[in-house]
């Protein structure tokens, strides 16, 4: 398997070697352990040097890992004393395809460690993933983040993942998805989930919102980001949110294309909770209209406005942000991209916004001490 706990579950099908210790590095104070298997024979068993690190990341070369499907139906409960002793609360795996009764006894065997945040990255998982017996659980995740991961079971695949994780998830990212458009009715409510991540998926859209928002799965949320997600205007992701029940308190907009809201839209109710709004790198050439009445924070950063905006055009704001717009830096202006709308002065601070967007979500790590 691809991960030092999943690998105790294999022992009997590799040989050991202590040849030599590539492909996996682990730092000097055995704290973060990386693997790269693209070698044409990757030694699976270097794994083990991973054993001692709190953050594990692991990557497949885009292998298919059916090989290791002899040791998938192992018991973990015998390998239980060893996997709870493990100091393991990160682990990223990526660039592997995992048949889905593998990835079940990844999940299995991580049931029993301190597992806190999980990564998959460029992932394919074919096959359906079994529902858990009654005795089995999987890790007590604080975080899950996704991104490039495809599914054989289509929008049935949040479900099927859910079940086999413990209640109590608090972060959940999910970016380059193949499907968001979930199969409501299987999922149980995320009940202590408070961030959602559903930015970097720019086929999205709003409609595609209105899918993945499944109404009264996201009680507790708080904090929402759709930062390139293909989102048109605010009024249109104001009555997806209604439509779902959502009240997050702050919301992510940026790095869409907006405009204002189409002639003859319904107006729409804003979450009485939300009090933070990013609108940056938008392309906005005027503030949209029917924005919610009563913000903390508002960020029209980086778009086109060519004039200050009037005060019958904003709510009422207590931090307005409006940095880097054409007629706060007309010489920058004079070097805008005419393609996407951004000015120069942006351009070079986009990966800085997008740094910030991710730290700002991670807000809760200390959830992984």
């Amino acid at each position: 398997m691809v991960c030092a706990p999943c690998l105790l579950l294999l022992l009997p099908l590799l040989r050991f070697s202590a040849a030599t210790l590539e492909p996996c590095e682990v730092d000097d104070e055995n704290f973060r352990c990386v693997c790269n298997f693209t070698g044409p024979q990757p030694d699976w068993s270097s794994a083990f040097q991973c054993m001692t690190a709190v953050e594990v990341e692991i990557r497949g070369g885009g292998r298919n890992l059916e090989q290791f499907l002899k040791g998938a139906s192992a018991d973990p409960k015998q390998y239980a004393d060893i996997v709870k002793a493990l100091r393991l609360q990160r682990l990223t795996v990526g660039a592997v395809q995992v048949p889905a009764p593998l990835l079940v006894a990844l999940l299995r065997a991580l049931g029993y460690s301190r597992l806190k945040e999980l990564k998959l990255e460029d992932l394919e998982v074919t096959g359906t993933m079994q529902p858990p017996p009654l005795e089995a659980t999987g890790p007590p995740l604080s975080s899950l983040r996704l991104r490039n991961v495809s599914w054989a079971t289509g929008g049935a695949w949040l479900a099927e993942l859910q079940q086999w994780l413990k209640p109590g998830l608090k972060i959940l990212s999910i970016a380059q998805a193949h499907s968001l458009a979930f199969s409501c009715a299987q999922l149980h409510s995320f009940s202590a989930l408070h961030t959602l991540d559903l930015s970097d998926n720019p086929g999205l859209g709003e409609r595609g919102l209105i899918a993945a928002l499944c109404p009264h799965k996201f009680p507790a949320l708080r904090d929402l980001a759709l930062r390139n997600a293909g989102m048109q205007t605010p009024n249109g992701v104001c009555a997806a949110m209604a439509a779902a029940g959502v009240q997050p308190h702050s919301l992510d907009l940026s790095h869409n294309s907006l405009s204002a809201a189409a002639p003859g839209a319904p107006r729409c109710d804003w979450p009485s909770a939300l009090s933070s709004l990013n609108l940056s790198f938008a392309g906005l050439e005027q503030v949209p209209k029917g924005l919610p009445g009563k913000l903390s924070v508002l960020d029209l950063s980086c778009n086109r406005l060519n004039k200050a905006p009037r005060a019958d055009e904003l709510p009422v704001v207590s931090n307005l942000i409006l940095d880097r717009n054409p007629y706060l830096d007309p010489e920058a202006s004079k070097q805008q991209d005419q393609n996407s709308g951004v000015v120069a002065a942006c351009a070079h601070s986009a990966l800085t916004v997008g740094i910030s967007g991710t730290l700002a979500l991670l807000r809760g790590a200390g959830d992984f001490a």
